[in-house]
């Protein structure tokens, strides 16, 4: 009876013994510090999207404002020729609002 009592206490011990070094190997393993970039196939396919749409539009902002110094030196020009023209000495030049041209009132041809 004392034999059959030791070797259950005995095997209760290397049970309960077994659990701790158990648990303890499956706190050592969650003690990890996992860092995860987040970096997904999903965020990876949204910034590609997002940079996409990024240089489509930056395309077209460039357009705009090579479109917008275009017509800046355009009116610049005209108001030159049009401060020219009225400074003229020649009594037949006018200026041409439409057209935006010095204009010879007698042939109606540019005066340059």
């Amino acid at each position: 009876m004392i034999n059959s009592l030791s070797k259950r206490l005995c095997l209760t011990a290397m049970l309960t013994l077994g659990a701790i070094v158990y648990t303890a190997c499956a706190q050592a393993e969650t003690n990890r510090l996992v860092i995860e970039s987040g970096d997904t196939a999903q965020t990876r396919q949204h910034a590609a999207m997002e940079k996409e749409q990024w240089d489509d539009t930056r395309t077209l902002r460039h357009k705009i404002n090579k479109r917008t110094e275009k017509e800046w030196d355009k009116a610049d020009v005209a108001f030159d020729a049009q401060d020219n023209c009225l400074k003229s000495s020649n009594l037949n030049a006018y200026w041409e609002p439409n057209t935006l041209r010095c204009l010879d009132r007698r042939t109606g041809r540019e005066i340059q």
